[in-house]
């Protein structure tokens, strides 16, 4: 059995095919000057084959999951369209006397590698998608073509899928998806989620061990991977696989139902989302919001960074999907490894330039985002959120900035919410330890756990040398929360969470009973998350994380609220 990450759920049984797509061998080849205009033609002969060939993927995916989905490709096109980063190709060409496909690989690496870097996982993730349009790029230039034959129904196994191969294998019926690499923020996980198409990713080793033709089980539910299962377990992960299809069924029930537990307590459950068209289906799994909006993803599409226009334009589209529910934009939070912010080499950049601190340096960029938020806020109820604040001294900085994008606009006539809510992010430990000063300059606190837990624990989860060590029941973690919580309730101010331990239904009872305000998830988990709030109480709840607060091991903490859960909602199919 092998462990991944769990990207699109169900349960598959079925015979694998490895899908071994190299990447293009790129030699360093100096030309001569005479053939100078002959290597520029075949750049734009590839160029103009590689936007047909995208075009069509387009048009498949708009049939197959809807033209917002889609746009993951109108993005790619945008690359090809690119006119500063050809222009930069063809200079290398004519200046290095190098061949297109060297220039090519040359110059996209270079944007691709500063986004591999980052300590954000979402630009590592579009790294991949740059690396995917570069690729094609030399495919077409070399002029090879990708000749796969795929038996149908069968489940792909590779290294990493890209958003393309995702579509055109659901063309023949394909399983399932299990990849050595990728994460759930993927744009060919999101595809594959759109396409009801099971998917564990991050395998690290699944092409190694597995050969075409092999019988396997991919679970979506667990990210598990079994490898030649024997006649007991197939019957058994056929039997969960009905179980959580009647389970999947019972959840539609309480969709349009309020998140209160059985002695009416109610909470606010919302969902993350990266991308503006995930905005339009947040209602359908029973959300009351966006909990967290993250924009990094518009600034991630453009060469420069993008117009208020463009901004607002965006803004203003997830806020009239959201409608009548808020939405919480975080404001830009990627560090000086973004591509067009004069990127700076930095040995730390989990500790470095990104966040806050990128845009009170940069205050003519803060304020263009702080007047497109105010602008879309004009048609729907918007809360601003500050990632990575240490101190007061922030906060009251980005105040200033946020009255004087006020006043442009004023002076502009241009309508906006006058009483706009404005909040903090805490993920830093300072900021946890300062948690109730800060809720008194601020509307609202979030606690953010992925990089919290890291911080407090002095642990990168990416690293595998010390990731087991990354504990969300840490009780050094567990304490900061509720320390948080109550200060920011003691300031009369409401605490929301958008870390991945908000969708764990193994913590919920735990910070239902601390005292959390709104959870907000990835939208697949949001019903189930629901369903254990309806099936308890807020007095039991309360009384678990009263005794959680005094345990000793992390290890103590999970087996009780496994037992508790377990109790409580049976049902529940915990994994």
């Amino acid at each position: 059995m092998l462990h991944g990450i769990p990207a699109s759920p169900g349960i598959v049984i079925g015979k694998a095919y490895v899908f071994a797509k190299q990447a293009p061998r790129v030699e360093d080849k100096s030309i001569s000057e005479d053939e100078v205009a002959n290597e520029i033609d075949r750049l734009q002969h590839s160029i103009e084959r590689s936007e047909k060939e995208l075009q069509k993927v387009l048009q498949l995916t708009e049939q197959k999951v809807g033209s917002q989905k889609a746009k993951i490709f109108e993005a790619q096109i945008m690359i090809l369209l690119d006119v500063v980063l050809f222009d930069s190709i063809r200079l290398r060409i004519r200046k290095e006397l190098k061949s297109a496909e060297y220039a090519v690989h040359r110059e996209i690496s270079k944007y691709q590698q500063m986004m591999m870097n980052s300590s954000d996982e979402y630009m590592r993730e579009r790294a991949h998608d740059v690396e995917d349009v570069k690729n094609r790029i030399i495919r077409n230039i070399q002029q090879e073509k990708l000749i796969s034959r795929f038996e149908p129904n069968s489940i792909v196994v590779s290294e990493i899928l890209t958003p393309a191969d995702t579509v055109l294998f659901s063309r023949n019926a394909v399983l399932a998806y299990a990849t050595d690499m990728g994460g759930t923020t993927s744009h060919a996980a999101l595809l594959s989620r759109s396409l009801n198409i099971p998917s564990v990713v991050g395998l690290k080793e699944v092409t190694k061990l597995v050969q075409a033709g092999d019988t396997i089980v991919v679970d979506g539910y667990t990210g598990n991977v079994i490898l030649h299962p024997n006649e007991e377990t197939l019957i058994r992960c056929k039997e969960r696989n009905e179980e959580h299809e009647y389970f999947e069924t019972s959840l539609k029930e309480i969709r349009e139902l309020t998140a209160q537990t059985l002695d009416g307590k109610i909470v606010q459950l919302s969902c993350n989302i990266e991308f503006s068209e995930e905005a339009e289906n947040v209602h359908t799994k029973g959300s009351h919001g966006i909990g967290l909006y993250r924009t990094e993803g518009l600034f991630l599409r453009t060469e420069n960074y993008p117009s208020e226009e463009e901004q607002y334009s965006e803004y203003r589209s997830i806020v009239e999907k959201s409608a009548p529910y808020k939405v919480v934009m975080r404001t830009l939070d990627i560090g000086g490894d973004k591509v067009v912010s004069n990127p700076t080499n930095e040995e730390n950049p989990f500790l470095g330039w990104r966040g806050i601190r990128v845009l009170l340096d940069r205050p003519e960029v803060f304020l263009t985002q702080l007047r497109a938020m105010l602008r879309a806020s004009a048609f729907g109820e918007v809360w601003i959120m500050l990632p990575m604040i240490s101190g007061l001294k922030e906060i009251r900085r980005t105040k200033e900035l946020l009255e004087r994008a006020k006043k442009e606009l004023r002076e502009k006539t241009i309508p906006f919410d006058e009483n706009i809510k404005i909040g903090a992010m805490i993920e830093i430990p300072a900021a946890a330890v300062i948690a109730g000063d800060i809720a008194q300059e601020v509307d609202f606190l979030s606690i953010g756990t992925n990089d919290l837990i890291q911080y407090l624990l002095a642990v990168d989860r990416g690293n595998e040398v010390v990731a087991e060590l990354y504990q969300e029941f840490h009780p050094a973690v567990i304490k900061t929360i509720h320390h948080i919580i109550k200060e920011g309730h003691r300031a009369g101010k409401p605490v929301s969470m958008c870390g991945e331990m908000a969708g764990d239904p193994v913590a919920l009872l735990l910070l239902l009973g601390l005292g959390l305000d709104e959870f907000s998830m990835n939208p697949h988990i949001l019903p189930e998350i629901k369903k254990i709030i309806r099936s308890v109480s807020y007095s039991e709840a309360e009384e678990i994380a009263r005794r959680v607060l005094e345990m000793k091991t992390e290890n103590d903490v999970k087996d009780f609220l496994k037992v508790n859960l377990h109790t409580m909602v049976p049902d529940l199919l915990l994994e």
